[in-house]
């Protein structure tokens, strides 16, 4: 096993042979205090001192812990009112630039991801294309973290979410979508702008969802967010994903750090704490806990 303590500098023999460096403890917690603060990747080579490549194998590994640890700990929610939303960002070349040949993982890429309104916990996400298969895979990943009483869903009007929810919860969701419309201008000198809001229209799809609760808006609040804390969701830069288990990873560390270890701003504690999954603050500490095992040969960036 790997030492964790904090001085720890010597040279660690891994199952194959190979021997790698470990990094202390100091090193460690100033690199995912700084992914989870959203600094890139290459900011965090100059500022600390680790080579990119060793920052990134970092970022694997923990994201692997912090992909197990949202496994075992969002299980039996009692969760009343969800929101779902997609946000949109690409893997190593944009969707118009993809050629014949490339792997499939290239290209758009979106995060699907589901908040609860009452204690703003995300209990669960999937990374995919937005298509049913996606879709499909995420409600079942939600439903298998609530405790099976019945829950109030609202999403937006994607289609493949009306049959996935009907499938993953059948009769226990009080399912609604909520319809925006955007004044469609078409003035090019605009194009970074975002389009003006119209009309909002609640419309409810299954069951009796309380008419008040129908909005998306926690969630999509979620999405800044998610843009302002990992670099590679920031638009219109140089920072982006060159391979899918890096976005994973990286997704994982987010969403671990703000639900057990950054106080929510209204709630003036954790999510985690706020839907009675712990009763404390963590620490990154008890995230790097979760580290996976030497050696994570990652595909890098």
């Amino acid at each position: 096993m790997p030492c964790f303590g904090p001085t720890c500098q010597e040279a660690h023999h891994t199952k194959t042979g190979a021997i790698v460096n470990v990094m202390s403890q100091e090193k460690k917690l100033a690199i995912v205090s700084g992914l989870v603060e959203g600094v890139s990747v290459r900011s965090l080579e100059r500022m600390t001192g680790a080579h990119r490549d060793s920052v990134m194998r970092l970022l694997h590994r923990v994201g692997d812990g912090c992909s197990r640890l949202l496994e075992e700990k969002m299980r039996g929610l009692d969760l009343r009112s969800i929101q779902c939303d997609e946000i949109w960002l690409y893997v190593h070349t944009k969707q118009g630039h993809l050629r014949p040949g490339d792997p499939v993982e290239y290209g758009d890429q979106f995060v699907f991801v589901a908040l609860d309104a009452d204690t703003k916990l995300v209990p669960c996400f999937e990374v995919g294309k937005r298509d049913s298969e996606t879709t499909d895979r995420f409600m079942l990943r939600l439903r298998g973290c609530l405790n099976g009483h019945c829950v109030q869903l609202t999403t937006d009007g994607f289609t493949p979410y009306v049959w996935a929810i009907e499938q993953a919860f059948g009769t226990d969701a009080d399912y609604a979508q909520e319809i925006k419309s955007f004044e469609q201008d078409g003035v090019a000198r605009d194009r970074y702008r975002p389009p003006d809001f119209v009309t909002v229209t609640p419309i409810v799809i299954a069951g009796h969802p309380d008419q008040k609760r129908i909005s998306t808006s926690y969630v999509e609040r979620q999405n800044l967010t998610m843009r302002m804390q990992m670099r590679r969701f920031t638009r219109l830069t140089n920072a982006f994903s060159k391979r899918l288990p890096s976005l994973r990873a990286a997704v994982a560390l987010h969403f671990a750090h703000y639900n057990f270890v950054r106080a929510h701003i209204t709630l003036k504690i954790t999510p985690a704490m706020a839907a009675g999954i712990t009763g404390r603050f963590w620490t990154l500490e008890n995230l790097l806990a979760w580290e996976a095992p030497y050696p994570a040969q990652a595909s890098l960036n």
